[in-house]
């Protein structure tokens, strides 16, 4: 009889511990908020920025080594930071840090929950509170992603309201991303919701003033204008943050139209409320803003002391995409002053931090900024490359950006003596339409 042989395959449990991770990496983030620390301070001279973010983020779970590192740096202990590593929040937690302005920890709490909800509907409006946080800290391929399964989920169990509120996340996600037609056809195709479909009774003022700011990005200036006309009666009915939002976009259709008297006035308003609601990443943004406004009026110190101070709160709320525009805003500034070494320094420094953060629009910004500070120089063969280097990162942007990039290439070429380049890229720039001002 021949000998059976019988294999014994031994069974792995997988134990999902995503949630563990996203809990400690939700106090990890919390305590070094509390501290005034960056990552790269948290991160020391034993880890790295990378490893931080992706401890915060829930991608990796720290080692007890590490945690004995971290937690004296962050003034805690280790088991503090791992102690009953559940879920820290509720939903209603996670709605008022959003509410509050508190974006970062609305974020990680609406992502963790997500992580947990075992409910479609449950994880979708998880999903949507989630797009919104992603939204307002700029991170539009993260809204883009979670914004589009909220709205998948809600429209295939008929919940056609809350599909049109993750529909308007999507469409702003994209926007921040610069797909300006995609942006605008979600936004266009929301104008028909209303009745029982609108997710609220201030619905349709939000998305004309989503779609003014979107046509404002393709330069189609009279057409923002327009839809914020019809959502000015409304917007004094808005909450704080969002009557900011009506004025901050005010303010850039001023300012794009070339009055900056308008839009400082506007842009104040917008300030206080945003400053009321606690909006901190929105008041940076703004100031931002203003302080452009205040240079191209030449009341130059006043437009230093804006974005000082803005510079200063980017540092606080540890943001470096938004720390990389007022960078470039305070090169533009030293630039209009005639302080073109410190111009190149600092745009130098804008640029360096936008490819570590690898934001585009940043970047384009950086690279202008240095070309311009390299033709007040008479560097024009460094003006005509740079500008080079602008125009291929500038594809993908609003036709209105795209053409003034090709005009400083153009007047760099130009002063550099190299005519048929310069005739060609200026026809480029002719034909790159502008909007319809």
């Amino acid at each position: 009889m021949e000998a059976t042989r019988e294999v014994v395959r031994r069974r792995r449990v997988v134990v999902d511990e995503r949630h563990i991770a996203l809990a400690i990496g939700a106090r990890i983030r919390a305590a070094r908020t509390a501290a005034r620390l960056t990552q790269q301070q948290l991160a020391g001279d034993r880890y790295t920025k990378a490893y931080v973010s992706a401890l915060e983020l829930g991608h990796a779970k720290p080692s007890m080594a590490a945690l004995n590192y971290l937690a004296p740096r962050l003034g805690t202990t280790p088991d503090r930071l791992v102690a009953d590593a559940s879920v820290p929040w509720t939903r209603l937690e996670a709605d008022l840090k959003l509410s509050t302005g508190n974006v970062v920890e609305a974020a990680d709490a609406y992502q963790l929950l997500a992580e947990l909800a075992t409910d479609p509907l449950d994880r979708a409006s998880l999903l949507m509170g989630l797009a919104e946080a992603r939204c307002r800290l700029g991170s539009g391929d993260e809204a883009i992603r979670v914004a589009s399964e909220a709205r998948k989920t809600f429209l295939d169990i008929g919940r056609t309201g809350d599909a049109a509120r993750a529909t308007y996340w999507l469409a702003v996600g994209h926007h921040l991303l610069d797909d300006a037609d995609e942006a605008r056809r979600l936004l266009r195709d929301l104008l028909d919701v209303d009745g029982e479909d609108a997710p609220d009774p201030d619905f349709q003022i939000r998305v004309r003033i989503a779609i003014a700011q979107v046509e404002a990005f393709r330069g189609e200036h009279r057409a923002a204008l327009g839809f914020l006309e019809e959502a000015r009666g409304g917007a004094e009915e808005l909450d704080l943050r969002r009557r900011g939002t009506f004025y901050d976009s005010l303010a850039r259709m001023r300012a794009a139209t070339g009055d900056y008297e308008g839009a400082i006035r506007a842009g104040t308003k917008a300030l206080v409320l945003f400053q009321t609601s606690e909006a901190d990443r929105e008041v940076v943004l703004l100031e931002n803003q203003l302080a452009l406004a205040y240079m191209h009026l030449g009341n130059l110190r006043k437009a230093q002391s804006v974005i000082s101070h803005a510079k200063h709160a980017a540092k606080e709320i540890d943001d470096e995409v938004l720390t990389s525009y007022l960078t470039d805003t305070d090169a533009s500034i030293a630039l209009a002053s005639g302080d073109h070494e410190r111009a190149l320094q600092l745009a130098g420094e804008a640029l360096e931090m936008a490819e570590a953060m690898n934001d585009r629009r940043a970047r384009l910004d950086a690279l202008v900024t240095r070309a311009r500070t390299y033709m007040a120089m008479g560097r024009h063969a460094d003006a005509a490359q740079t500008s080079e280097l602008a125009a291929a990162v500038a594809d993908g942007s609003s036709p209105l950006r795209k053409r003034e990039v090709y005009t400083t290439w153009a007047d760099a070429l130009a002063a550099d003596g190299r005519h048929a380049e310069a005739y060609a890229i200026a026809r480029k720039a002719m034909t790159t339409p502008a909007g319809l001002d």
